[in-house]
């Protein structure tokens, strides 16, 4: 794989396809993989938290979900084919698991917004098979009976809409307990699944301007992560310009 190392992290400069490939290939030979992906808000996060920054690398595939980390990369000299989004990457994995029969664990959001996502994937993906849900709120004292929930379902792939590092971290701490061949990090992807988000246009997507239109639809929550964020990820990496 053509891997990069960046900001103290690996990524993997690959087309979607390729990632879909191998997705496919280990989920056939029942290897366990775990996929992350890379934003500017990640790279934020990454800053001085060595246990995240080894959770990041301890993973076997890092996609580049944020076009800011496109550009911020080819700006550092690395040749990068395309934003390998999680919501586009994650709506594959569904088609995949639906047409070989794999089965899915929904991990993550908020019970409502978990709820209308299996019933809008059953009208998009009637023949998928969701062997199990659980929404992502929970104590520490709960997680040991959370991963024996995942293990009763016996699911294939274990898909977790939470926010980073919670995901990073439990997949971290588990996934030598957990019976499930693929884990995912999709972030907000549930929301986005229930229609409680919407996704910018296309255009907007391929601009780099997708931040903006999440940040109109709730600029009170997003307000710290994109304007400050977005400021801080510049210093990030002109630093890393200097450093090399």
């Amino acid at each position: 794989m053509k891997e990069i190392k960046i900001f103290n992290i690996k990524t993997h400069v690959l087309y979607k396809k390729e990632f879909l490939d191998i997705i496919e290939s280990n989920l056939k030979e029942g290897k366990q993989i775990v996929q992350n992906g890379v934003n500017a808000a990640s790279i934020i996060g990454l800053t001085n938290n060595r246990e995240l920054i080894q959770a990041y690398n301890n993973s076997d595939l890092i996609n580049i979900d944020g076009m800011s980390m496109v550009w911020a990369m080819r700006f550092l000299g690395y040749s990068v084919p395309e934003r390998v989004a999680c919501p586009d990457l994650a709506n594959d994995v569904l088609k995949l698991a639906e047409k070989e029969n794999y089965s899915i664990f929904l991990f993550g959001a908020k019970e409502a917004s978990l709820s209308q996502s299996i019933k809008n994937l059953k009208n998009s993906f009637p023949k998928l098979n969701v062997a199990g849900h659980r929404n992502g709120y929970y104590q520490a004292s709960e997680e040991l009976a959370i991963v024996e929930m995942i293990n009763n379902s016996n699911p294939d792939i274990l898909l977790l809409g939470m926010p980073s590092p919670q995901k990073e971290f439990f997949v971290e701490k588990y996934k030598d307990q957990l019976q499930v061949k693929y884990f995912f990090g999709v972030g907000g992807f549930f929301d986005i699944l229930s229609g409680k988000i919407k996704r910018a246009p296309v255009w907007m997507q391929k601009s780099g301007l997708e931040w903006f239109y999440r940040f109109i639809q709730e600029p009170r929550r997003m307000w710290s992560r994109y304007i400050i964020g977005n400021i801080k990820f510049i210093i990030l990496v002109l630093k890393e310009k200097w450093r090399k």
